[in-house]
């Protein structure tokens, strides 16, 4: 179930036909996902409740044609890799990775593999994966490291255009959102043609936030949707965390002809659609926002070639053309992360430890509640 699928119309921008961010050509997302064992915790043998997704930027190897790219950290408490080869040359050359804490360094050097052996062990070859997190530990068993080189393999393998799988899947396997079950969503908006038409597809994976502060299209749920009302996976005696600790990453595409210095104020934007649900408050929370941008063809590929031109055409939107692309990274952001709450569904993971899902009809009631409250403070 989807916010679509109810009713729910999240910004005033219409969506792509999967409104997924696929919606961008070329773009790709695969995942793979992991569940193992039940009950008490034992490190190393489980239960695993974790995975990996990929995001391929572009149709082939994302090195073979980089897409100029940004990013932003609205809090830092968590991690991407590769981002200072992005800041400071501004293209995107790998695919992205996302997963738990503990693993990312596994999937970052499975990523150098994977290319590694697509090119038949090329000698020129060298690699910044990116790589993001954000951490399940509350469910998974995470200290046993359980994703490995063949969890990539198969993600990337899977790795497809068309309708995204979201919730409790890949990378967002064990994750949790506003104390019910999270994990990874999607979703994709599109100007309009006299504003060039452009789309921006976000791809989230949502483990972070506090029940009392979680919004759906504005209303206050939160203030509705107790932990009295829908128990809190946080309030188990076998849970360290509080509430409220977690990470959410966001990964913008967009088909606009963008420079990097634009992809990075197209990233700061979904920090809006963040704020919308309720989020990017928390110290404890690392908020990480990538964007890419695949409107210039063409760019020289990122390994050493003896025929590198001296120079290449690119385009690029004017800043005065930016609005519109602006409001549909935040309507994408706050869309996605909503529907990685409604595919989640419940899940128990170690030590009997239950998230629960944001059910549909939970949600619909709670908004009749929620919506006079609009404005007010309690």
């Amino acid at each position: 179930m989807r916010a679509r699928d109810l009713g729910l119309e999240i910004g005033v921008l219409p969506s792509g036909p999967n409104d997924a961010i696929t919606d961008v050509e070329g773009v790709r997302v695969g995942h793979s996902t992991i569940i193992r064992g039940e009950g008490p915790l034992v490190v190393g043998e489980g239960p695993v409740r974790t995975g990996v997704t990929v995001i391929c930027p572009r149709e082939g190897l994302a090195r073979d044609e980089p897409a100029f790219a940004g990013c932003h950290r609205f809090n830092g408490n968590g991690e991407m890799t590769g981002l200072e080869w992005i800041r400071e040359a501004g293209a995107l050359t790998t695919p992205v990775g996302i997963t738990n804490t503990h693993s990312v360094g596994a999937v970052r050097d499975a990523l150098i593999a994977a290319e590694l052996e697509e090119r038949s062990g090329a000698d020129e070859y060298w690699s910044l994966p990116v790589v993001a997190e954000t951490y399940d530990g509350t469910l998974n068993d995470i200290n046993g490291q359980h994703v490995g080189v063949e969890h990539v393999k198969e993600a990337l393998q899977s790795a497809s255009g068309g309708p995204v799988v979201e919730g409790s899947v890949g990378g967002g396997t064990g994750m949790i959102c506003h104390e019910f079950k999270g994990g990874i969503g999607t979703a994709s908006r599109r100007v309009p043609d006299e504003q060039g038409g452009w789309t921006v597809g976000a791809l989230v994976q949502t483990n972070y936030g506090s029940r009392s502060t979680l919004r759906v299209d504005g209303a206050p749920v939160g203030r509705v949707l107790t932990t009295e009302r829908v128990r809190s996976p946080f309030e188990d005696e076998e849970t360290e965390q509080p509430a409220g600790t977690g990470s959410i990453i966001v990964v913008l595409a967009t088909d606009a002809p963008l420079l990097p210095i634009q992809c990075d104020r197209l990233a700061i934007r979904a920090g809006v659609g963040l704020a919308r649900m309720g989020g990017g408050l928390d110290d404890g929370s690392g908020d990480i926002f990538l964007a890419f941008a695949t409107g210039n063809r063409g760019l020289p590929r990122a390994v050493l070639d003896a025929d590198l031109p001296q120079t290449v055409p690119v385009r690029m939107l004017p800043n005065e053309r930016m609005t519109p692309l602006f409001h549909a990274a935040a309507e994408a952001t706050e869309a996605a992360i909503l529907n990685a709450m409604l595919a989640a569904g419940t899940v128990t993971g170690r030590d009997g430890i239950t998230a629960h899902g944001l059910a549909p009809d939970v949600l619909l009631a709670a908004l009749e509640e929620a919506r006079p409250l609009a404005g007010r403070r309690l």
